[in-house]
């Protein structure tokens, strides 16, 4: 089943800093969503590896991006977990990307729930250029997350032949829209 990502939302405060919102409803129970976006064998197949995560508040984090810029390099951002409610919320404060916080529920029939809601707020602290780029980096991470849930995780080949031209087509999106 192919998942749609909608584009993603943004407010700007005073000061530069910018609130990210993108809303994924993902046909795959809250369970393994979690895994995906909350343990060291999940985000590496759709995001980074997860270098160290412990999970608590207050944990140590150290994500580490599998793909590349043009230049060859690999962002890797350390920080704390921020809030922790096993099989609900996953925040972690890191540097280069501030605050990413994803918020799950379930839907679906009541008694089976066999989708989940994420509510994902990336919070950061930048110009709008990098507004844009996070805009189209995250809906790009949520296109991978989408089809890392469906069976086709990225692998480390994969993240290898990784090029930009997607993320390019959505940061062009982006700039276009109101």
């Amino acid at each position: 089943m192919t998942v749609v990502i909608r584009h993603g939302t943004s407010e700007t405060r005073d000061g530069g800093i910018h609130l990210l919102h993108f809303e994924l409803r993902l046909p795959h129970p809250v369970v393994r969503v979690w895994a995906a976006v909350a343990t060291p064998e999940g985000l590496p197949t759709w995001l980074a590896a997860a270098d160290v995560l412990e999970p608590r508040i207050g944990g140590a984090v150290i994500l580490h991006w599998l793909n590349a810029d043009p230049q060859g390099r690999h962002t890797i951002a350390q920080g704390t977990v921020t809030a922790w409610d096993i099989e609900r919320v996953a925040e972690y404060t890191v540097s280069v990307h501030g605050r990413i916080r994803f918020h799950l529920e379930p839907f679906g029939a009541r008694e089976s729930a066999n989708g989940t809601v994420v509510r994902f707020t990336n919070e950061f602290r930048g110009t709008d250029e990098l507004r844009l780029d996070r805009l189209a980096g995250w809906h790009n991470h949520f296109e991978l997350l989408a089809d890392a849930l469906d069976g086709h995780p990225m692998t480390a080949t994969d993240w290898a032949q990784w090029t930009p031209g997607r993320w390019q087509e959505l940061r062009d999106q982006y700039v276009s829209r109101p």
